[in-house]
C-alpha cells in the first residue's frame, strides 16, 4: 500500500515570506525588522485557524538561523542544513511545543532551564509555543520573567487562536501580530495555482465555492479541495462541490427567497421540500439565506450602501436581487434577518431539522407580511375612534374627579352613581343585560377584565342585585372599585347603575366561595379530595 501521499495543506505549506499569502502587513513588518536587525525577543501571532501562524513562526525561525548569510536574513535559502531541519521539525535549537499537551508549570520549568544554554547549531534558540492560551496560570506565571528578559540567544514565538485567554502580562511582553482572514480572490488564485501544479481540472464556479467555504482559512480551503479531488478523480466542477458541501446553488437561493417574499406559503414550502430532497443541508441553506438577506439589504435602493460587485453573486443574480428589492422594504429585510439569526441555535438543537426549517419558513412569511411600526401608527391615526371608548373615558374622568359633598348627611351605606353619557356622533355600541351576581361575574370574565373580576369574585358579598342596582358589602373596602365597576357596567349595559355599599356584612358568600361549595358537593370532586389527606380547593378557574 502506498502511504507516501501528503495532503495539500502540508505539501503546499508556505516555506518563505514570499509564499505566505494574504498577510502582506505581517510580511512587510517582519522582513523590515530582520533587514534592520530590530528583532524582538518575543512575538505572538493570533488569528483564526489556517491563516499561517505556525508557518510564519517556522519561516521566522529559518530567517534567524539560515546559513546562507552571516546574519539573520529575510530571505532564507530553504536548502541549507538549518533550513531543511527546521522545515522538517527536527532542528535541535528550534523547539515546537504544543501547549495543549504541556500545560503544567513543570513543563514550563524544563523549557526555561534549557533556555539558559546557548544554541548548538544555529544563531538563536527559538521556542515556538503553539496554542499558548492552553497553558495553566502557574505556567504563565513561570514564563513571565524569562519572557521579559530572556537570554540574548533566545527568541520566543507564541501562537494562539484565542488571544483573549492570554494574560495581559504576557501580551505586554510580546510584539503582537494579528493574522487576517485571507480574501476570497487571493484564495481563488492560490487554489487555481495548486490545481495546475497537481494537474487537476478546477472550474471557476467550483473554485469560487471552495474559496468562500474556506471562510478565510487556507488550510480549510485546501482540505476541501483535497476532498473534492478525491471525490471527482481530478475533474472538480461546481455540481460536485455543491454536492460535497450539501449546499444549494446561489441561483437556487435567490429563487427561493423570491418565492418566500411573494407570500405564497404553499409554494415556499414546496420549494423547500425540493431543495431538501436534492440533498441540501438545511443548516447551510439557512446560512445562505442569511447571506442573501445581508446582501439584499446592502443593495437596497433606500440604503445607498455603494457598490456590491464584491458580493458572491453573478451580475444576473445581482439584477434579480435588485428586482426583488423593488417590492421589499428595509424594515422587512431587517425583521426576517432577526428571525433567521434567532433560528440558528434552534436548527442546531432541533431533533428534526426539516420540521424546524418548515416552521421557520412559515414564521418568515408572516413576519414579512406584517406592517412596519410607522405604518401601524399611520393606520391608527387615520382610523376613527369608537364612540363607546370616548364615552367610557369621559365617564371615568367624571367619576374620579367629582368631589364628595361635605354637607351630605351620614348614611349607613355609600352610593356611587354614574350618569349615562349621550353619544352624539356615533351609534351606540351593542349592550348586554346583567340581572344577577353570577351573570356579572361571567360578563367580567368574558370581557377579560381580570382585575375587576378577581376583586369582585373574591371580596364582594351581594346583598341585593337587580338590573341597574347592586347592594353589596366590600370585605376590603376599596374606594376605587365601585367607580371602575360603575363605568364598566354603564359601557356594557348602556345605562347608569346605582352601586350601594353596606356598612355591615350580610354574611353572604362571594362568587368564588359559591363555586367552591358547588365543587365540593360534586361526587367526583369529593372522591378525588378524599384520596389526599388535608386536600383543599385553593382556586377556581373557568
Amino acid at each position: 500500500m502506498d502511504t507516501s501521499y501528503t495532503v495539500l495543506a502540508r505539501k503546499y505549506r508556505s516555506q518563505d515570506f514570499q509564499s505566505l499569502i494574504g498577510q502582506d502587513v505581517l510580511v512587510k513588518t517582519l522582513t523590515t525588522a530582520i533587514n534592520t536587525s530590530r528583532i524582538a525577543h518575543a512575538y505572538i501571532f493570533t488569528g483564526i485557524r489556517g491563516t499561517g501562524k505556525t508557518s510564519t513562526a517556522r519561516i521566522l525561525a529559518k530567517a534567524l538561523n539560515c546559513l546562507s548569510s552571516d546574519r539573520a536574513t529575510a530571505a532564507p535559502c530553504g536548502t541549507c542544513e538549518n533550513c531543511r531541519a527546521i522545515a522538517a521539525g527536527q532542528h535541535i535549537d528550534v523547539l515546537e511545543i504544543d501547549a495543549a499537551s504541556h500545560t503544567g508549570v513543570d513543563n514550563m520549568r524544563d523549557i526555561l532551564d534549557a533556555a539558559q544554554y546557548r544554541p548548538t547549531n544555529g544563531r538563536y534558540k527559538v521556542y515556538i509555543i503553539d496554542e499558548v492560551h492552553m497553558l495553566s496560570t502557574s505556567a504563565f506565571n513561570a514564563l513571565l520573567k524569562t519572557l521579559e528578559e530572556p537570554p540574548a540567544h533566545v527568541i520566543f514565538i507564541l501562537a494562539t487562536t484565542e488571544i483573549r485567554k492570554v494574560p495581559v502580562t504576557i501580551l505586554s511582553r510580546c510584539q503582537r501580530f494579528d493574522l487576517v482572514r485571507v480574501p476570497v480572490e487571493t484564495l481563488k488564485k492560490h487554489f487555481a495555482w495548486i490545481a495546475s501544479q497537481e494537474q487537476v481540472e478546477l472550474s471557476d464556479g467550483a473554485n469560487e465555492l471552495l474559496a468562500r467555504a474556506a471562510d478565510g482559512s487556507v488550510r480549510d480551503g485546501l482540505s476541501l479541495l483535497d476532498q473534492a479531488i478525491a471525490q471527482t478523480g481530478g475533474h472538480v466542477d461546481e455540481a460536485a462541490v455543491l454536492d460535497m458541501l450539501k449546499r444549494a446553488d446561489r441561483g437556487v437561493v435567490v429563487d427561493f427567497m423570491r418565492t418566500l417574499l411573494s407570500g405564497n406559503v404553499a409554494a415556499a414550502l414546496d420549494r423547500a421540500d425540493q431543495i431538501y430532497t436534492n440533498g441540501a443541508d438545511l443548516a447551510m441553506l439557512l446560512t445562505d439565506m442569511m447571506e442573501w438577506t445581508h446582501w439584499a439589504t446592502r443593495m437596497h435602493p433606500a440604503l445607498h450602501a455603494g457598490d456590491a460587485t464584491n458580493s458572491p453573486y453573478t451580475a444576473d443574480q445581482r439584477e434579480q436581487i435588485r428586482d426583488i428589492n423593488k417590492n421589499v422594504s428595509l424594515n422587512t429585510l431587517s425583521r426576517i434577518w432577526q428571525v433567521m439569526v434567532a433560528s440558528v441555535p434552534e436548527m442546531q438543537a432541533a431533533g428534526n431539522q426539516k420540521q424546524c426549517f418548515d416552521m421557520l419558513i412559515v414564521r418568515l412569511m408572516h413576519i414579512a407580511d406584517m406592517p412596519s411600526v410607522p405604518e401601524l401608527l399611520r393606520q391608527q391615526a387615520a382610523a376613527p375612534r369608537p364612540a363607546n371608548a370616548r364615552d367610557v373615558m369621559a365617564a371615568r374622568n367624571a367619576a374620579q374627579t367629582t368631589p364628595q359633598s361635605a354637607s351630605a348627611p351620614t348614611m349607613p351605606s355609600a352610593m356611587t352613581t354614574v350618569a349615562a353619557p349621550q353619544p352624539t356622533d356615533a351609534p351606540a355600541a351593542p349592550t348586554i343585560t346583567i340581572t344577577s351576581a353570577t351573570e356579572l361575574a361571567t360578563a367580567l370574565q368574558s370581557a377579560k377584565e381580570i382585575l375587576l373580576y378577581s376583586y369582585y369574585s373574591s371580596n364582594i358579598e351581594i346583598a341585593d342585585f337587580a338590573d341597574g342596582k347592586m347592594v353589596y358589602y366590600d370585605r376590603k373596602g376599596d374606594a376605587d372599585f365601585p367607580k371602575k365597576l360603575a363605568v364598566w357596567l354603564q359601557d356594557k349595559t348602556g345605562r347608569a347603575w346605582t352601586l350601594e355599599r353596606c356598612e355591615q356584612s350580610p354574611h353572604k358568600q362571594t362568587v368564588t366561595e359559591q363555586k367552591k361549595e358547588e365543587l365540593v358537593s360534586d361526587p367526583l370532586i369529593a372522591n378525588a379530595m378524599s384520596l389526599f389527606e388535608n386536600a383543599e380547593i385553593v382556586g377556581v378557574s373557568k
